[in-house]
Parts: C-alpha cells; sequence; structure tokens
C-alpha cells in the first residue's frame, strides 16, 4: 500500500486537527487568552487544554506569554501563524451558521473597518484571488499535482 497523497490540508490537521484546538484558536482570537477562560469557554478537561496548548505553542501557532510573576502565570497569544489561521474559522462559523444553526445562530460578526468605527454590516466571509481580486468558486479551479508520483486524482500509474 502507498503512502498517503502529500498534502499541506493534511499537514495542517496535524497541527490543528485534534479535538479542542481550533476552539482554542477561535477563544484566543476573541480575547480568551488565559487558562481558566479557555477551560470555561471550550469545556475541555484540563490535562487535554494543556496538551493542546502545548502542541500549539511548539507549532508556532500561539506564543505563551507571562502576565504575573507570582504567582507565575501565562496567557496564549496567536503568533502571526495563528492569526493566518482566522480566515478558517470565519469560513467554518459560516459555513456551520449555513447549515447546522441557520435559525439559531449562536454568534455575529460585524466588519468594522480600519478606523474601528462600525462598519454596520455583517461579517459573510468570501475567498477572493489575490491576484485580480475576483470571488473563487468550486468551478473557479484548476488543481495541478506538484508532488513527485501523484495526479491529481491519486498515485501516478507506472
Amino acid at each position: 500500500m502507498k503512502d498517503a497523497r502529500p498534502c499541506s490540508i493534511a499537514d495542517t490537521l496535524a497541527l490543528v486537527g485534534e479535538k479542542y484546538s481550533l476552539l482554542v484558536l477561535r477563544e484566543v482570537s476573541l480575547g480568551a487568552t488565559r487558562f481558566d477562560q479557555l477551560v470555561r469557554n471550550i469545556g475541555a478537561p484540563r490535562d487535554v487544554l494543556t496538551t493542546r496548548l502545548k502542541r500549539l505553542v511548539g507549532a508556532g501557532i500561539l506564543e505563551k506569554v507571562a502576565y504575573s510573576e507570582k504567582p507565575p502565570r501565562f496567557e496564549y497569544r496567536p503568533t502571526q501563524a495563528g492569526l493566518e489561521l482566522e480566515p478558517v474559522l470565519l469560513t467554518l462559523m459560516a459555513w456551520g451558521d449555513r447549515h447546522l444553526n441557520a435559525d439559531d445562530r449562536p454568534m455575529v460578526l460585524e466588519h468594522v473597518g480600519d478606523n474601528g468605527s462600525a462598519g454596520g454590516h455583517e461579517l459573510v466571509p468570501v475567498l477572493v484571488c489575490s491576484e485580480c481580486g475576483e470571488e473563487v468558486r468550486h468551478d473557479d479551479l484548476a488543481a495541478h499535482s506538484q508532488a513527485p508520483g501523484w495526479t491529481v486524482t491519486g498515485p501516478a500509474v507506472a
């Protein structure tokens, strides 16, 4: 049996796909940065949450910053890599709002713009091409495998 397809999605999920990891990133992006806040808001067992936080810090997605010396206390802040995962969270939230919670959405995000004043509209994330600015839809994509021995649909036939 051949190895699984080389894939950046699989590599990313190896870091953030464990239970509670994306919820940690959700909470940190919303401003809940301290361990007790994370435990309360996520509902994860303390030992599991400790393991997830160590993994996210070790992967460079979060950084651990001291806010008290006596007793030693820390908070978790997103690194640049962590901030770059925010669109993933927003897209997951929008999908859940549409397909799971259409009648009773748990949270709404408002776009406030560059100056911090209320933008007056709800954020609905869309994927756009950084080159041309057009919205990207499934039918607009063409995949090209770059992994040796693989085609877009699977292993290359020898």
